[in-house]
């Protein structure tokens, strides 16, 4: 069975972690869409909000999942059999910080990561920048699935 986890903070869910997930169905079995916690962090949306966007935007798709970890993402891998790490990509950038935790996963526990590059109309969409244009008040409405414009709107 193909397993992969698709780690992240996910603050929020954006249409380009979206597109990811979605065009890795076809390539696994199963897909552990993994929130990662960190107590030092300070997020915008709580982990039961961004636990609840993922889990909406993909009710309908039974081959993906969602939990929420603490520690290495390799440890959760082992814990949950999962042979690997899906990431996304958006730039070269990406690429040069990725390739380096994919390196030090793979020596220390043999666990693949897979790449996908975004797709060019999301390419440029960051939680991050999501985050400063929700902040603002700007139109943050098509750089995010469904689940997280009804959590706004209220």
């Amino acid at each position: 069975m193909k397993k992969a986890i698709f780690p992240g903070s996910f603050d929020p869910i954006t249409l380009g972690h979206y597109d990811i997930i979605k065009r890795s169905i076809p390539l696994f079995d199963e897909i552990i869409v993994a929130i990662g916690v960190n107590a030092e962090k300070k997020y915008m949306f709580s982990l039961e909000d961004r636990t609840r966007f993922i889990e909406e935007a993909f009710a309908d798709e039974p081959k993906v999942s969602v939990v929420t970890y603490e520690g290495l993402t390799i440890d959760l891998c082992k814990k949950l059999k999962a042979n690997f790490i899906l990431r996304g990509l958006r730039n070269p950038a990406d690429f040069e910080f990725e390739k380096a935790i994919a390196h030090t996963n793979r020596r220390l526990s043999k666990i693949e990561t897979v790449f996908l590059l975004t797709a060019a109309n999301t390419s440029y969409i960051s939680s991050s920048i999501v985050r400063d244009v929700i902040r603002n008040g700007g139109q943050y409405e098509m750089l995010v699935p469904e689940a997280v414009r009804v959590k706004n709107k209220k």
